[in-house]
């Protein structure tokens, strides 16, 4: 078979897509402009705190929450899921602020960790206030206890749809 027939073949038994009704376009598109939204107000509201976008933040975090306040540098990209190249820029940015510092593995000499500096934890003492209020305003103070628990739960069961298979797959943290 050549090629132009096998390509005949794979159209006449691709399946019809399945579009979306006009409910589920609603709901898609309330939810694709809350996410931007939320997204730009809780970066607005960490540049104008700290200085800082929202990916940076969450780097920060991370780096606070991990034994010892270090990650190797594959694993802070795999849970940021940004790519070794985004995540490299962004030390490199957090580390002239003097909030991240890296260090070279010992067991791995390709590999390296970054470490949450004094001043790193500082900047998270004295931005976590205010971004948690962002938070609070813009999601938890709009929503009842019942909407609360129902947006926790439709949000796990998205995750977990999406959580990636590694073998195969095009991560970014493997770029």
């Amino acid at each position: 078979m050549n090629t132009a027939s096998a390509s005949a073949d794979e159209t006449e038994t691709a399946p019809e897509a399945h579009w979306l009704t006009q409910e589920e376009q609603r709901v898609w598109r309330s939810y694709l402009h809350a996410t931007t939204l939320l997204e730009d107000h809780l970066d607005r509201q960490l540049q104008r705190d700290a200085g800082m976008p929202h990916i940076y933040y969450g780097l920060l975090v991370g780096l606070a929450a991990a034994p010892h306040s270090r990650l190797r540098m594959t694993e802070l990209a795999m849970k940021a899921k940004i790519t070794r190249s985004r995540l490299s820029h962004a030390i490199a940015r957090l580390e002239k602020n003097g909030w991240v510092r890296r260090e070279e593995c010992p067991s791995d000499k390709r590999g390296q960790f970054a470490v949450l500096t004094p001043q790193g934890h500082e900047v998270l003492d004295r931005t976590a206030p205010g971004h948690v209020r962002a938070v609070r305003q813009a999601v938890f103070d709009r929503l009842t206890p019942e909407q609360q628990q129902a947006l926790g739960e439709i949000m796990q069961i998205v995750a977990e749809g999406l959580e990636p298979d590694e073998a195969g797959a095009d991560l970014p943290w493997l770029r």
